[in-house]
């Protein structure tokens, strides 16, 4: 039985419910540990013990990891429920329905400590917080992705539907990148003198926001329409062995592992570099954002021409190369006598460029790997496929989260910056990595 071709509305439709989940997830990889772990020139106060545990680790590494690595064993749990549903309405969209509320919750809650000083009772807060965002939230977005090859059914068709999903992905930083700016107009209008109320009235707008963008993909997309569901037999054990003996599964898993954990380790840094290396405003990260935003957007046309012409895989490694001389340039921010804007400009923008092309190919090289799953065994397991992608991904943003939060030990004030520094050239290190073990993938053209 044929589907109808998904029309350009659906694919928008499609890059909204990413749009809604970027914010949310990026409202928590960009505040989270700033608001936790706040530099001294913040204004914000400290919510947990900033004190090394066995000397290398600390609690906001400890609280991110632990919510991380529940959500990282819920993920083929929720894809082997989505495989094999047998929902009269579909097998994702009444999962990703149930997932929009619960997630709202849990992402403002997380930024809602009990007490609003150093207290023990904020981690076990945050503890139990972020693991009931992280599990809501991918109850979301697994069976998202996961209808991403039964949408698009050629290579093309992949690419395409790939990047309106990543547009609405870079969307989605951006306007949770503009939390701070409206953190301030809050202030200003409303006479709020608590920088951490404003901050969280601000959370809750955004969170609000993102429900809106994820109501629109379960809303106006028909699932029963647009795809032909056939629920999955594979059991769970025999589905993730599948999977895993993909030879060419494994090469693009562990290249996108190395590549989640390095840009972690920007996005978690953003303010760092903007506040405490080149003495910049916090208000100025949504400026580059969008910087970011429109560079790419740049670029979207190029990456799908070239990828074309040449093939995804030589754009890929490309792009780590040129991402990892941008990782480079974070460890010498603020040590020249270049205005500190150039300096931040000039990284962003030279971020930009290869972000375009990974925030676009990953999604289809992963679509085409399933496709020829599919063909080779007969059975359809494009919800495993895509949690235990997930799975290396949340780990990976887990390490990067807590090795940021960890060489912040190393020195995270003005004047006392190194920790900050060294995830810099930890970013360079993790995307030459990346590039080198994605070589062996062979791609199919």
């Amino acid at each position: 039985m044929q589907t109808p071709t998904l029309q350009f509305s659906k694919q928008l439709a499609y890059a909204f419910g990413m749009m809604g989940w970027s914010v949310m997830i990026n409202l928590i990889n960009v505040i989270l540990v700033y608001l936790y772990l706040p530099p001294e020139n913040s204004g914000l106060p400290n919510l947990i013990t900033q004190v090394a545990i066995f000397g290398i680790f600390n609690a906001i590494a400890i609280i991110t990891a632990s919510g991380r690595l529940v959500d990282a064993v819920y993920d083929p749990l929720i894809a082997q429920y989505s495989d094999r549903s047998e929902n009269k309405k579909g097998r994702r969209i009444p999962l990703m329905k149930r997932a929009i509320i619960p997630s709202f919750i849990f992402c403002c809650l997380v930024f809602y400590p009990l007490k609003v000083d150093e207290s023990t009772a904020n981690i076990v807060w945050l503890v139990i917080m972020l693991i009931g965002f992280y599990v809501s939230s991918t109850t979301y977005i697994i069976p998202y992705n996961a209808l991403l090859p039964e949408l698009a059914p050629t290579s093309q068709d992949k690419v395409r539907l790939a990047t309106w999903q990543s547009i609405g992905y870079v969307i989605g930083i951006g306007i949770s990148s503009n939390t701070f700016n409206l953190t301030d107009s809050l202030q200003i209008a409303f006479n709020i003198t608590s920088r951490i109320v404003a901050l969280q009235y601000s959370v809750f707008l955004m969170a609000l926001l993102a429900v809106f963008f994820m109501s629109i993909t379960v809303f106006a997309i028909d699932e029963k329409k647009y795809c032909i569901s056939k629920p999955s037999t594979v059991p769970l054990r025999q589905a993730l062995r599948q999977a895993l003996s993909n030879k060419q599964f494994l090469l693009f898993i562990v290249a996108d592992f190395s590549y989640f954990i390095a840009v972690t380790l920007i996005v978690s840094g953003l303010m760092y570099f903007l506040t405490v290396l080149l003495g910049l405003p916090e208000a100025m990260g949504n400026k580059l954002m969008m910087t970011m935003v429109l560079i790419s957007f740049l670029f979207y046309p190029v990456v799908n021409y070239v990828s074309k012409k040449t093939g995804k895989k030589i754009v890929v490694i490309f792009s780590f190369a040129l991402l990892s001389i941008a990782f480079l340039e974070v460890y010498f921010l603020g040590k020249s006598s270049i205005n500190a804007q150039i300096q931040i400009y000039s990284l962003i923008g030279l971020a930009a460029i290869p972000l375009a092309s990974l925030n676009i190919l990953p999604n289809a090289i992963l679509a085409e790997i399933i496709e020829k799953d599919t063909l080779d065994t007969n059975a359809n397991k494009e919800g495993i496929y895509f949690a235990v992608r997930y799975f290396f991904v949340k780990i990976a943003q887990t390490f990067g989260i807590a090795l940021f939060a960890m060489l912040l030990l190393y020195g995270k004030d003005p004047g006392n910056d190194f920790g900050i520094r060294l995830n810099g050239l930890l970013g360079f290190v993790l995307c030459v990595l990346a590039g080198i073990i994605f070589t062996r993938f062979k791609e199919k053209r």
